[in-house]
């Protein structure tokens, strides 16, 4: 995949985007390999190493609703019934927080576990069904993703705002790949954008697939 990248980046521009800061993206990727990274959906962007700019979460809702929707959230999680809890179950991020019933300080294997167990039980789903409900008036919007998590964040600051630094660039076309491309996924709305081509993938040997066949094999 590295390989392919670094092939692809001598025919595009290419990037990434991720609910993640950019201390998370670097566990799992070199950033220095992108021309382009959007941390947190974009809110915090960078362009060749330089940050364009930043976002938060905090001067949007506000000290006192977003005491009162943590608060909630903690609760909730605490009367939940999962076969095991580790810990960080709220992260606080620039452009938005992640919930995790698990916990982000889980293990891969244990990661895989809940995953499996949501899929069954629809913890998350139903979580953030909950909060939908509970907290209408707040602005907000909620989208599942990953294995073990799903991010809270205000209205409009999904994927889709990574966009705002790329459209005026003169690209021919926009290319996104994601794997949680269905309605309610984290990848839904920048996948069905009209400004952007949209690949949904199954796992990284697909995207790979993928990327040989629309770029890499010309």
């Amino acid at each position: 995949m590295v390989a392919a990248l670094k092939a692809l980046r001598q025919k595009a521009v290419i990037g990434v985007v991720s609910g993640s800061n950019l201390s998370k993206i670097s566990e799992q990727l070199a950033v220095d390999d992108f021309d382009y990274v959007f941390a947190e959906n974009g809110l915090v962007a960078y362009k060749l190493g330089k940050q364009l700019e930043a976002q938060t979460f905090i001067k949007f809702i506000g000290e006192d609703r977003y005491k009162t929707l943590v608060n909630f959230i903690l609760h909730y999680i605490a009367d939940m019934d999962i076969p095991i809890k580790r810990g960080t179950f709220v992260e606080f991020r620039s452009g938005m927080i992640n919930v995790s019933p698990l916990g982000r300080n889980a293990t891969i294997e244990e990661r895989n576990a809940f995953e499996a167990y949501d899929k069954e039980h629809n913890l998350r789903a139903t979580f953030v069904k909950v909060l939908q409900e509970k907290f209408a008036d707040y602005g907000l919007k909620w989208s599942v993703g990953g294995k073990i998590s799903f991010d809270i964040f205000p209205n409009g600051w999904d994927k889709t705002y990574a966009l705002k630094h790329v459209v005026d660039e003169g690209f021919e076309e926009i290319h996104f790949f994601g794997d949680k491309t269905d309605k309610g996924g984290n990848d839904h709305e920048i996948y069905a954008d009209p400004r952007t081509v949209g690949h949904s993938v199954k796992d990284p040997a697909h995207t790979l697939q993928l990327l040989k066949e629309l770029f890499l094999e010309v």
